[in-house]
């Protein structure tokens, strides 16, 4: 691997910040892209890191953060709430592949791998960094002015179901997460909920 090669490849993962998803960042009135989201999520991995397990190896969940989304350079983004098709997900890991064929060797390895894991779930870490991937989106919709609940006909009991995956890693995390979400039900968040104006 050469200098040239990463530079080709740092060149090429930038086309991650033109990729918006579905919520917009507290405050700002445009959409957020998948770049931002894998920044935010990696700095919540590690603030949030004491309501890990304590053995977590939180430098490996912070890499699987930084490139759990690349695949989407290649497919887009979708809501979580909506299934994802196994050509999807195939396309996804043949992006993720294709970008770091541009390092090649040990690296491409070590980095797809963490990859593989990630979409599995598996592992402490794994599972530590899908439930902090959960965490911007809810709170895009709990704090901010624009809500893709109501866009998308999402329900309290869909959301629950969803995101019960933070309790896996992290239970203390998903009560109060849990708590957020019942309240955003009493506001009137959600489809079906009590639609009370937002102050």
């Amino acid at each position: 691997m050469t200098l040239e090669n990463i530079m080709d490849f740092m060149v090429a993962v930038e086309a991650l910040k033109g990729v918006n998803r579905k919520t917009k960042p507290v405050g700002l009135d445009r959409f957020e892209n998948s770049a931002e989201h894998s920044w935010h999520v990696t700095l919540m991995a590690l603030i949030l890191k004491g309501y890990a397990d304590p053995d977590i190896d939180i430098m490996k969940v912070m890499t699987m953060l930084l490139i759990h989304d690349l695949g989407e350079i290649h497919v887009g983004d979708t809501i979580i709430y909506e299934s994802e098709t196994e050509e999807m997900k195939a396309k996804e890991g043949q992006g993720v592949k294709d970008l770091l064929s541009y390092l090649g060797g040990d690296v491409a390895g070590e980095l797809m791998d963490l990859w593989l894991e990630f979409e599995a779930g598996q592992t402490k870490e794994a599972a530590y960094a899908k439930a902090i991937d959960r965490i911007p989106p809810l709170l895009h919709n709990l704090r901010g002015d624009y809500c893709s609940w109501k866009d998308h006909g999402i329900s309290l009991d869909k959301a629950l179901g969803v995101n019960q995956r933070i309790e896996k890693a992290s239970p203390d995390l998903w009560r109060h997460i849990k708590g957020l979400l019942e309240d955003g039900q009493a506001r009137g968040l959600f489809a079906g909920g009590n639609h009370e104006k937002r102050s």
